[in-house]
């Protein structure tokens, strides 16, 4: 009930998850889920080598994770959990505001899949959130691209919709943080989006249901022009495929220590802003390139490799 308090500070009254509360989430709840995907991470070392694992992360903070949010956000209990495990740190994500309002006090309090973002760091996205979690040295978690992203319509997946407006550039210089730019690929291989917004705005019913939920939500854009700023809520329809492969790629630290241009400089930032978003395309196109050469992309290899060698045991990937 602590966890679930109305008046709870974010930042400050947030409680990790216990030992029996993460294995309940990742030995139990998300069991088949990640095993069905046999998630690939990797990431980047200061000299550029591309290595599985988070052993290019920094191991302290405060570090800011900046990459693409995937259809419905189904790339997050996977990067969740192999934080924990191999960094034992929680990874705080920056989450839209509506997802911690009254309407869906219900649903968090059944504890659903919002009370495990909320467990697992999950925060309302805000300016003062993000300096207060600097101050802290936090690994944070945020996507530019926001719902736009995350429920992006047909033909749409990989694309970013960030908009022009580098503040969080401007904030990780201002405490030294370093920026970790990230790519994830593999909605494609495990979802099809059926029924996306624009083809629900054309249902009556549904069209007056996405009026009502967003009418008196918190509105994160409304200053940003063109589809950027178009937030609605929405439930996207999607169908399962097959499981193919969950992969992702960390990239390359920056260190934002010492940059003090970028503070004063609009055009400085806005460049430091273009080159993040640049990174996290470029390690979405390496890895749509590099999972071809995936032996084992197809859940019905990575099977027989696991009937071999055991459940448990970590299913090879293409060399990097």
């Amino acid at each position: 009930m602590y966890r679930r308090g109305r008046q709870r500070d974010f930042v400050t009254d947030y409680l990790p998850p216990t030992l029996s509360e993460f294995k309940k989430t990742f030995d139990e709840d998300h069991k088949l889920f990640h095993l069905a995907l046999s998630p690939v991470m990797m990431s980047t070392l200061t000299n550029g080598k591309i290595v599985r694992g988070l052993a290019g992360v920094p191991d302290q903070g405060p570090v800011l994770f900046v990459g693409y949010h995937a259809l419905m956000g189904i790339e997050l209990s996977p990067l969740y959990e192999e934080f924990l495990r191999e960094k034992n740190t929680i990874v705080r994500g920056m989450a839209h505001p509506m997802l911690f309002g009254s309407k869906y006090e219900t649903s968090r309090q059944e504890s659903s899949r919002l009370d495990t973002v909320s467990m697992y760091g999950g925060l309302p996205v805000t300016p003062i959130n993000m300096y207060r979690l600097f101050e802290r040295n936090q690994y944070v978690l945020l996507y530019p691209g926001g719902a736009r992203e995350a429920l992006h319509r047909k033909g749409e997946e990989y694309k970013l919709f960030w908009p022009d407006q580098p503040e969080f550039v401007r904030m990780a210089a201002r405490f030294g943080v370093t920026v970790v730019p990230f790519g994830f690929v593999g909605e494609d291989d495990i979802l099809e989006l059926v029924l996306d917004y624009n083809d629900q705005k054309n249902i009556p019913y549904l069209r007056e249901w996405i009026e009502s939920i967003n009418k008196d939500g918190q509105r994160v854009r409304d200053s940003v022009k063109g589809e950027e700023g178009n937030q609605d809520m929405h439930i996207p329809a999607i169908v399962p495929k097959v499981p193919g492969r969950f992969y992702y790629l960390f990239g390359k630290p920056i260190k934002m220590e010492g940059m003090n241009n970028v503070l004063t400089d609009r055009e400085s930032a806005n460049e430091v802003y273009l080159h993040i978003k640049s990174e996290v395309e470029d390690a979405m196109a390496y890895l749509q390139r590099k999972r071809e050469e995936d032996p084992y992309r197809s859940i019905a290899q990575r099977a027989v490799y696991q009937a071999t060698q055991g459940v448990s045991a970590r299913v090879p990937t293409f060399e990097p």
